[in-house]
């Protein structure tokens, strides 16, 4: 459950399907994290980038976003080449990278099965990521990779309000607030192996978002 912090705790109870998932993989596989994956960067950063949910076998078995899939290797590298990481990525929570001025966390903390969390589990769940962006006081620009993390930042940046007045659209920049939104689409293989993103389209939006951040 959650805690003073406003962070899941290890057994956080809210969704039942996401616990049975969990512990089911627990048993399976002990060794793995198995649990509400914790947002990886400093809290004063400028910088939030929010994904979907951990992959199985990517941050839900070592317990740091994007590490151990496919779409760490672009989304670190891309962070790196544009000064948000510093280190040698090698898909691993001890492999000693560090992130500069940017923070990453989840839309949904937990592994949903096939990779989908139901609308009733992004509600839930954003109680946490509303707290993330409560809690980073320098926070001036969020990267929601995908049209769900679009739509729950969306909701918590504006106590919800449409979604139709707010779409979604890669490549996109809107202000709300102190903050500004930057749209993409996620960087997972599915969309990189089928060109609905391409390597140079994801540094694009990074780019500007560096232009953004160096402006302020």
């Amino acid at each position: 459950m959650a805690c003073a912090s406003g962070k899941p705790g290890r057994n956080c109870p809210r969704c039942p399907r996401l616990v049975a998932f969990r512990n089911a993989w627990r048993k399976r596989e002990p060794a793995w994290f198995n649990a509400p994956v914790p947002s990886f960067g400093p809290v004063g950063a400028r910088l939030l980038i929010v994904g979907l949910a951990p992959g199985l076998r990517g941050a839900n078995r070592t317990g740091r976003p994007f590490t151990g899939d496919y779409a760490g290797d672009l989304l670190y590298a891309t962070l790196e080449e544009f000064g948000f990481a510093h280190g040698r990525y090698a898909a691993r929570p001890d492999d000693g990278l560090t992130l500069s001025d940017c923070r990453i966390t989840n839309a949904v903390r937990c592994a949903p099965p096939q990779n989908k969390p139901t609308p009733q589990e992004i509600a839930t769940c954003r109680d946490f990521l509303a707290a993330t962006i409560e809690e980073m006081r320098k926070l001036r620009a969020v990267v929601a990779l995908g049209r769900i993390a679009h739509d729950t930042v969306t909701a918590a940046l504006t106590n919800g309000a449409r979604r139709s007045d707010y779409p979604f659209r890669h490549g996109s920049a809107r202000k709300m607030g102190a903050v500004t939104l930057f749209d993409s689409y996620h960087c997972s293989r599915l969309n990189t192996s089928t060109g609905v993103l391409t390597p140079k389209m994801f540094r694009d939006v990074f780019a500007r978002v560096r232009k953004h951040l160096d402006a302020q």
